[in-house]
């Protein structure tokens, strides 16, 4: 529930704070008395398209630990928890980004890296995890997320979101204007948007916001498959990330926040919707790819 809540409110800050900002540039009247105002549509569609994805990843940091529970390690209190900061200082170092946050959060199997930049990432691994794999394992579903850091996925899936997300503001309100158009005609009495504005783009805010959402998982899968052999790499050998994927496979693996549930070891088991392809799929590739 807390989580639920989180999200939620976070969500309606966000469009709180893109929506004074299109009033404030003017961007928000786009629907004017001679007609739709393309430029300002264009402008408004930028603003809550790339606004809203580039605040959650700013904010991408603070919002993993309130809403997974993580704790930070800042001084290990075990030889479990030394071993954890060491193995992620070793490759990060490796890979030439900067030492990230490294933290614990209690659950199921699981892991994730998040942040705004490679320099100043969070990576965590759960109690789960720590638990049912070997150090081998462990050590390779770190070099996972730290490859995620590295190829600078958190960026790239902002891009992706924000241009999609501008695509669907822009197209719902143009293609409403038109059909709302196309049933006044004739309509002489009427000014603004009618009801046909209204109904057609909150539709197709709907249905365009699922297609969009089909593009940003189809990339985010194509993105486990670096992260995998991008493990591989940083380890030097591939077994131990094919065996860290096999025991995935055999175990229930923990619910992530949504903000950070694309940057996690482990998805949902769904098809066009599933940030995580299947891990049959992903050892297969991992078995046949160069290291």
């Amino acid at each position: 529930m807390k989580r639920i809540i989180l999200f939620v409110l976070t969500n309606v800050m966000v469009v709180a704070v893109l929506g004074i900002v299109a009033s404030l540039l003017g961007v928000n009247r786009y629907l004017t008395p001679n007609g739709l105002d393309l430029g300002s549509l264009l402008g408004f569609a930028l603003i809550m398209g790339f606004g809203g994805a580039i605040i959650s990843l700013l904010i991408s940091k603070p919002m993993a630990k309130w809403t997974a529970g993580v704790r930070i390690i800042n001084q290990p209190q075990n030889a479990d928890e030394a071993w954890i900061v060491e193995t992620v200082r070793k490759l990060s170092e490796k890979a030439g980004i900067g030492m990230p946050e490294v933290g614990i959060f209690e659950g199921d199997p699981n892991a994730f890296a998040t942040g705004a930049f490679k320099n100043s990432a969070l990576v965590a691994v759960s109690t789960g995890l720590l638990q049912g794999m070997t150090h081998d394992e462990i050590e390779a579903v770190i070099g996972h997320e730290i490859a995620h850091v590295a190829n600078g996925d958190m960026v790239t899936m902002t891009l992706i979101q924000g241009v999609m997300n501008t695509f669907v503001v822009f197209l719902s309100r143009v293609i409403g204007y038109a059909i709302d158009s196309f049933l006044r005609k004739g309509d002489e009495r009427s000014s603004g948007p009618g009801i046909g504005y209204m109904i057609t783009t909150f539709v197709l805010d709907i249905v365009l916001g699922f297609a969009a959402a089909i593009v940003v998982a189809w990339f985010s899968r194509h993105r486990e498959f670096r992260a995998d052999a991008g493990s591989a790499q940083l380890l030097g050998r591939k077994q131990p990330m094919i065996n860290a994927l096999a025991r995935l496979g055999g175990m229930h693996s923990g619910e992530l926040p949504k903000s950070v549930a694309a940057f996690g070891i482990a998805g949902g088991i769904g098809q066009l919707f599933s940030t995580h392809p299947p891990i049959e799929e992903r050892i297969a590739a991992l078995q046949n790819a160069q290291v």
